[in-house]
């Protein structure tokens, strides 16, 4: 299964809304962290959920917070995120993820924080699964075409392969395609894609899909991209 995610753009959210069930694997690695058994107990007792809280997801999130901050830093949210192939997530992408959900920007993602982030990567999972056709764990070619196409975003093919090229799991050979794109790499791929888009849309002030910039202002809008 997929880590404990939800991803940066919620327009997004209209493709799942479901909760993690009991099928759902946790979005953490229980390896090399020292907070399991007698430990987590003495966490939970010293800090308690909040009120309101979902039982299960207070414990995956007192599991990744390895210290006694009540909080998820940058290394822990990396670690606590993996892909189906048991990867951890890209450091780029676990900086857009913090980037997002660290709403008070702490430098860490506190329980409520968590469980939005929680929430947003388990809406990506739904997406994710919907148009990885072949069931590959990756995205390629025209499922990812047909993804970003579902999403209003209808690009070239030499876009596409872009796109392809610069969030492939791996280096390419250079030989047939490109390596297929992980659920992390997808999701940034994506908000890059809606970011960059919205950005063009705000300048393109006639709609007509023709832009004049200055230097300042391309560099602004690259610059801004996550």
């Amino acid at each position: 299964m997929y880590g404990s995610q939800h991803y940066g753009s919620q327009s997004h959210g209209q493709h799942g809304h479901s909760r993690p069930n009991s099928h759902t694997a946790p979005p953490v690695h229980h390896s090399g962290h020292g907070y399991q058994g007698g430990y987590r107990d003495h966490y939970q007792q010293q800090h308690g959920p909040p009120p309101g809280a979902d039982p299960q997801l207070w414990q995956w999130f007192s599991a990744v917070a390895s210290d006694r901050s009540g909080s998820i830093s940058l290394t822990e949210l990396q670690t606590a995120l993996i892909n189906g192939n048991w990867t951890s997530f890209d450091l780029d992408t676990v900086k857009m993820l913090m980037g997002i959900f660290d709403t008070d920007r702490s430098g860490t993602i506190n329980y409520t924080e968590f469980a939005g982030l929680w929430k947003y990567i388990s809406d990506w999972q739904n997406v994710f699964r919907h148009f990885d056709r072949d069931r590959s764990g990756s995205i390629e070619g025209r499922e990812l075409a047909e993804a970003l196409r579902s999403f209003g975003y209808n690009l070239s093919p030499p876009l596409l392969t872009l796109i392809e090229h610069k969030y492939a799991s791996a280096l390419s050979t250079g030989y047939g395609p490109p390596p297929g794109i992980t659920f992390d790499r997808f999701v940034r791929a994506c908000v890059v894609v809606k970011t960059l888009t919205e950005a063009f849309q705000r300048v393109d002030n006639d709609g007509d899909g023709w832009v004049q910039l200055n230097y300042e202002q391309f560099m602004s809008i690259v610059l801004s991209a996550p």
